[in-house]
């Protein structure tokens, strides 16, 4: 996975009480998120990072709940979400239904 680094630390979005870790399949999704974002002119940095680490790794770290957004601009057909549930990040750091706002987590596509 690419993730992009922004002041020091991967790029993250908090939304729904998660932080939400950005990754992207390639560069050519990195490329429409930054497009979507208005940031298509800026040079982006980015860490490939086995997307395992990510979830193993990266998320417990992140001492709030924490999940991965894969292909965040690719829209509900193409973008997948990793929630922090158990079964997706280790039991340890899953909320599974904790989380404000949340209703349930339905099937990620």
């Amino acid at each position: 996975m690419l993730v992009p680094r922004r002041d020091g630390g991967w790029l993250t979005v908090d939304f729904g009480g998660v932080r939400w870790i950005l990754a992207f399949s390639d560069e050519s999704a990195l490329a429409r998120y930054a497009l979507a974002r208005g940031e298509g002119g800026m040079e982006w940095d980015y860490e490939t990072v086995l997307g395992a680490r990510l979830l193993d790794v990266a998320v417990p770290s992140a001492e709030v709940p924490c999940g991965v957004a894969v292909d965040a601009a690719d829209g509900a057909e193409h973008a997948v979400l990793f929630p922090p549930v158990a079964g997706v990040v280790p039991d340890a750091v899953a909320v599974d239904g904790n989380v404000t706002g949340h209703t349930g987590w339905g099937a990620a596509r």
